[in-house]
């Protein structure tokens, strides 16, 4: 009997030990982490982002797949690198992943908390862009401003021939530098949207200050900050990238608060003329969170409207920029959208915002600019509200999800001669950058996807349309079609290193409408 006994424990014995092995196993299993480069002690695979990171990741893509895991610091790091990948995120797992991961940089003020980009995904982001997604960037509100934006266009083609007229008598060749006058047009077409105000203007010594302090902020919010890899930095701020921040972005807040302190004033008084623009919609919100539909702080509306300027000013410029490059350096591309403007255009007259439903060609060079230059490459980075399975990869909570849109857009499996600049391979075709084809997501895709792309679209397309039609664009003699220099620059948003300079002629146009 005992002979029985001591048999049967020991098959309790390795019963326990196989199941415990087996259940390790299969932990094991769904524990899997994506494929990555060897981490270093310490730093971990920070010296492997470069100082390009979205193209040393998109190099990393050829050895490791299109699901990537590094370890940047301390922190957890996914990056997504093909649209099969970018379909299974964003269709599958979006609620989980729609955090945001925050630089510490703008985390100063408080300002995460009340911006509509960083704002931690919950109910007060939910309402903050229902309110921006269904009364003001709504095409039925977007068409109510068609003037205005034609008008600072308008002023944009004013600019650029003061500004060839001048290098003129200073004895230049008439070069401008396009991508400042459509950064400053974009700046004042904010402006005017959100504040019925020019901002920068000759008698408008505040709004020199703003734009100043609001180009400093996107100059630090694009910086490498070592408190974001090492989180227990933070206290220290090693680089005084925290430090300088909450100065810039402090002047900004300043300025907006002191715009938006006026406005209730008037409103108060009755003495606010002027259309209705984003601050009075806003302010129809305002309040503390305790008294119905009001819920939006004063503070909080003061930084949504900063992060507009942020937001709404680099992007138009950089697009529109590498779209004119693309086209000055070939020539055939550029011949077909001025061809096809001569047909849709007909008359002598100016571009108008209606006219670009007509233009399938220049939709087609947008896209195709958009593809290969995506104005924010990793897009913003998103955040894991819990473990997840995806992909059959085992993702924590807490980690940081870099989308590659740059990759995307050159991924072979998806694009035919990816890296070939070609509008033609989007006529005919159905892609679009709004979010449901995750070959080419630009603006994203999902909950988090960017809410001012309609307005970008009217924007953009209308400023180039209007560059090509009212002037025709030269390189200076010591530059040719193919040592244009095309590197990129990588901060905030993805700008080239080298800024372009051109020659505008301009083209003799009637005046009528």
């Amino acid at each position: 009997m005992e002979g029985y006994s001591s048999v049967i424990l020991i098959i309790a014995v390795l019963s326990i030990l196989l199941l415990k092995l087996w259940m390790k196993r299969k932990s094991g299993a769904t524990r899997r982490m994506p494929p990555g480069p060897p981490a270093w002690p310490v730093v971990g695979n920070i010296f492997d982002l470069g100082t390009m990171p979205h193209q040393s990741l998109y190099q990393l893509r050829q050895k490791y797949g299109p699901v990537l895991w590094l370890k940047l610091g301390s922190v957890n790091t996914m990056v997504i690198q093909s649209a099969k990948a970018a379909a299974d995120l964003f269709k599958n797992h979006d609620l989980t992943f729609s955090n945001r991961a925050v630089p510490d940089a703008m985390t100063v003020w408080s300002y995460n908390q009340g911006s509509l980009g960083f704002a931690p995904y919950g109910a007060y982001w939910r309402i903050l862009r229902k309110i921006c997604s269904t009364e003001f960037l709504v095409n039925k509100q977007l068409n109510k401003s068609i003037e205005l934006r034609e008008k600072c266009v308008d002023k944009l083609v004013h600019w650029i021939e003061e500004a060839s007229a001048a290098s003129r008598d200073q004895g230049g060749s008439g070069e401008v530098e396009p991508a400042h006058l459509l950064f400053l047009m974009s700046f004042n077409l904010v402006g005017n949207l959100m504040l019925s105000r020019d901002l920068l203007s000759v008698e408008s010594k505040e709004g020199e200050d703003f734009f100043r302090a609001v180009n400093r902020v996107m100059q630090r919010a694009g910086k490498p900050n070592l408190a974001d890899f090492f989180p227990l930095l933070k206290w220290i701020d090693p680089q005084s990238v925290r430090r300088k921040m909450k100065k810039d972005l402090g002047t900004a807040i300043d300025i907006v608060a002191s715009f938006v302190q006026d406005r209730v004033q008037e409103n108060t008084a009755g003495s606010h003329k002027v259309k209705k623009d984003f601050l009075d919609m806003l302010l129809e919100y305002r309040g503390e969170g305790k008294e119905g539909p009001r819920i939006i702080s004063q503070k909080n509306i003061t930084f949504i409207i900063v992060e507009m300027f942020v937001a709404g000013s680099e992007t138009t410029s950089v697009t529109v920029e590498w779209a004119l490059s693309e086209l000055i350096r070939s020539p055939q591309c550029m011949k077909k959208a001025k061809d096809e403007l001569e047909r849709v255009i007909g008359a002598r007259r100016k571009i108008k915002e209606s006219d670009i439903d007509k233009l399938p060609y220049l939709q087609a060079v947008v896209k195709e600019t958009l593809r290969l230059h995506p104005a924010v490459p990793l897009l913003v980075p998103r955040c894991s509200m819990e473990d997840a399975n995806y992909m059959d990869y085992f993702i924590p909570v807490n980690t940081q999800v870099f989308v590659n849109a740059w990759a995307i857009g050159r991924d072979s499996d998806a694009w035919e001669d990816p890296l070939c600049f070609n509008p033609q391979r989007f006529l005919g075709s159905s892609i679009d950058y709004k979010g449901h084809d995750f070959e080419f997501i630009p603006f994203g895709s999902g909950r988090r996807i960017c809410i001012g792309m309609d307005l970008a679209h009217r924007v953009v397309h209308l400023s180039l349309a209007t560059l090509l039609w009212s002037f025709d664009w030269e390189l200076d003699v010591s530059v040719s079609l193919e040592t244009l220099d095309m590197t990129e620059r990588m901060g905030i948003t993805l700008r080239k290193l080298v800024p372009l300079r051109a020659i505008p002629q301009k083209r003799e146009l009637c005046v009528d409408h």
